[in-house]
This record gives structure tokens, C-alpha cells and sequence, in this order.
């Protein structure tokens, strides 16, 4: 596997932490784009580095967190070579991976908790994208 990215904003800073000792127990390579801190910040300093990482295969996959995870996701998504899903329950993460070969996973960090974060990304790692009908799909969603 390649190195992780990790992007969160101060609304999910205190998540993020919790990804990387979850991370770090597997025994796993991550890199932090950032921010390093609770304090209030922009989400978009850090999603924009993390998306380009991924982009160019520096990391894959990416795991980013905001308050609601949206924002993130939104900025995330601009990029034509992320796929950035938000996940709130593992159901969630494995049709991410399973159906649109996500390439980041999105948690929302005030809604969520270690626990269900711990099952969305074991799901979400655990599974692989189906291809088949999907790759089609997937292969549609940049603009050209």
C-alpha cells in the first residue's frame, strides 16, 4: 500500500488524530498535509495538497475530515482525479469503493465517532472496487 494522505481542518483535527494512531496500529504509512492544530482554519489550504498527492500518485488513498465532512469533500472533488466520498456508516464506505473506486474517504468529525469512524475505515480499505458496469461509470465523471 502507498502512503495515506490526511487532510483535516481544526472542525476535524481531533478525528484526524484518531486516524493516524488507528493508522499507525496496522502499522501503516500516512502523510499529514495538515492543519496541525484546533485552531480555526480553511479547509481548502489542506484539501488542495492532499488532492494533488493522490493525484499524482505521491498518496493513495486519502482520508480528509471537516465538521460535516462537506466542505472538504466539495473542494476535494474539484480535482478531476479524485473521487472523494463522504461516509457516515460503513454501508456507505463499502459502495464508495465497491461502485465509484473512491479514492478519498471523507468522514464528517463532528458527527461521528472513533468507533464508527474505526468501522467505516476498516470497510472502506477491505474493499475493493467491482470494475464490471461501475468502470464505465467512473470512467465518465471527469470533465473533458
Amino acid at each position: 500500500m502507498k502512503t495515506i494522505g490526511l487532510a483535516s481542518d481544526h472542525a476535524g483535527f481531533e478525528l484526524k488524530q484518531y486516524v493516524k494512531q488507528w493508522l499507525e496500529a496496522k502499522g501503516w504509512e500516512y502523510k499529514d498535509f495538515g492543519t496541525y492544530t484546533s485552531d480555526s482554519c480553511d479547509y481548502p489550504d489542506y484539501a488542495h495538497p492532499l488532492a494533488l498527492a493522490v493525484e499524482a500518485g505521491e498518496c493513495y488513498p486519502g482520508i480528509a475530515v471537516c465538521g460535516s465532512g462537506q466542505g472538504i469533500s466539495i473542494t476535494l472533488n474539484k480535482h478531476q482525479g479524485i473521487r472523494a466520498a463522504l461516509c457516515w456508516i460503513p454501508e456507505i464506505a463499502h459502495l464508495a469503493r465497491q461502485h465509484n473506486d473512491a479514492n478519498v474517504l471523507v468522514m464528517p468529525g463532528r458527527f461521528i465517532s472513533p468507533e464508527m469512524a474505526d468501522k467505516i475505515m476498516t470497510e472502506f480499505f477491505a474493499t475493493p472496487f467491482e470494475g464490471g458496469r461501475h468502470q464505465k461509470r467512473v470512467d465518465k465523471i471527469p470533465v473533458r
